[in-house]
Formats: C-alpha cells, structure tokens, sequence
C-alpha cells in the first residue's frame, strides 16, 4: 500500500489536517522567529522590492501546480463516484431485465445479485480502502456470468431481453474494475515531492521580506502556510477515492441491495 494511501487509512482526516496545518503553521512561524533573530529586518528590507518580484513569480507558479492537481484529483474522484453509480444501477437493471425469464432463474439471479452486493458492501468495501479487490465479489460475479452463460432464452421476447442482460453484465463488471484501479491508483510520487518541496521554498520566501512590526508579517506567513497545508489536505484526501474519511460511499449499493431485497 502507498504512503499516501497508508496515511490515510489509519489517520482519521479530521487529525491528518490538523496535524498537517500545525506542522506547517508551526515550522513557518519558527523559521521566522529564527531568520529575525540573527538577520534583522532593517537587512531583509533592502531587497524587498527585488524579493517581491521573485516570489510574485514563484507563487503563481506553485499556484497553478496545486490548481491542475486539485483538478486532476477532483476528476479522478467524480469518476470513481460515476463507475460506483453506473455498477449499481447495471445491478438494478439486470434484475429488472429478468422479467420475461423462468421463475427459477429469476429466482436464482435475485439470490446472486444480492448476495454479489452485500459481498461489495460488507467486505469490497474494506479491501478497496487498502487498493484491493475482494475475492469473494470476484466469485460471485463469476458465478453471475456462469449463469447467464448456462441460460438459453426462448422466444424472441427472451432473447432481446437476454441480450440487454449481457450487455448489462458486462457494463457492470467493467465499472467494477474502474473502481479497483481508482482504488489503488494515486498521483506519482513524483509530483507530491514537487508539491512538498514547493511548499517549503514557497514559504521560505516570504520569510525573508523585511517588516518592522513582526506581528502582521508573522499572520501572513501562517496564513499562507495554513492555506497550502489545507491545499495539500485536499489532494491526499481526494487521491484514493476509496480511503480514508473522504471517500465515494456505499449508498447507491444500499439502495440497490433495499430493491434487490424488496417482497
């Protein structure tokens, strides 16, 4: 399991924030007590115009890094939350779809289909915050398509709506295994290490401005430092949409599971 995603499962997010904007709020407001104690700021002062210019530049930059990465997370959680959505209602509508067929094979189907859903609910679930798959959803949706491979449709009444149910099928093992590879799947390491760094260098700028009141320059710095910490907070959070606290909920397979177990 990554870090990241490590992090996540066994920090609670309420925690992880507050740790992460202490820890930067904290090392900035210090780093400033440091630099004015042994670099005065009648010295700052003198490149301030020089240094303003710079870390106008600097900030833009890292501005845009953390915009195009909150978008790049945002999108992959809105996707995990569509392939969860069109799943279950694959899920529905093989049920509905099984009209026309026998009373037993309905019968059988309705047994399978619940039993595959309470298998994503109780146990999937779990194994996904960890990047996995869960074995036992993997065998009951075997045993789903053994199924229909086993049925044989007679009429054309049954033959149109068994096609439909394949399609369906097949849609729903589909979105089944977008949601296992958004589950394990994060943002390279790589760029968290340019975030991160580009925290740090962001941050250290803005300690090296010359003020002479050290109360509004220490507010800005925390303020810039609390911000980027929430930032940065959001992007773990959003990265395994199946993790942690933040994540795409069970409730379209609840639903689901309340039809499939509906007299």
């Amino acid at each position: 399991m990554p870090v990241i995603q490590s992090l996540l499962f066994h920090v609670p997010s309420w925690l992880l924030c507050s740790l992460m904007i202490l820890l930067y709020v904290g090392v900035s407001v210090a780093g400033l007590l440091f630099i004015r104690k042994y670099y005065p700021h009648h010295k700052c002062k003198l490149h301030n115009d020089v240094a303003g210019f710079i870390f106008a530049t600097l900030g833009v930059i890292y501005a845009v890094l953390l915009a195009f990465i909150v978008v790049v997370v945002w999108q992959d959680f809105d996707r995990a939350q569509d392939a969860t959505s069109t799943e279950a209602a694959c899920i529905t509508g093989l049920y509905r779809d099984s009209t026309p067929f026998p009373t037993e094979f309905r019968a059988t189907l309705k047994s399978k289909l619940t039993e595959y859903v309470k298998a994503i609910i109780d146990d999937e679930w779990q194994t996904m915050a960890k990047g996995r798959r869960s074995v036992k959803a993997h065998e009951t949706l075997e045993e789903l398509w053994k199924l229909y491979g086993g049925f044989q449709p007679k009429g054309e009444t049954q033959r149109v709506f068994f096609e439909e149910s394949v399609r369906k099928l097949n849609q729903a093992a589909e979105a089944r295994r977008q949601r296992i590879v958004y589950s394990g799947s994060g943002i390279n390491s790589l760029l968290y290490f340019v975030l991160f760094v580009g925290s740090v260098i962001t941050i250290s700028f803005t300690l090296l401005f010359g003020t002479e009141n050290i109360v509004p320059h220490l507010i800005m710095v925390a303020s810039l430092a609390a911000m980027i910490a929430i930032t940065l907070f959001i992007i773990i959070s959003l990265d395994y949409p199946f993790t942690g606290d933040i994540c795409v909920s069970t409730d379209v397979f609840t639903n689901t599971l309340e039809t499939l177990t509906r007299p």
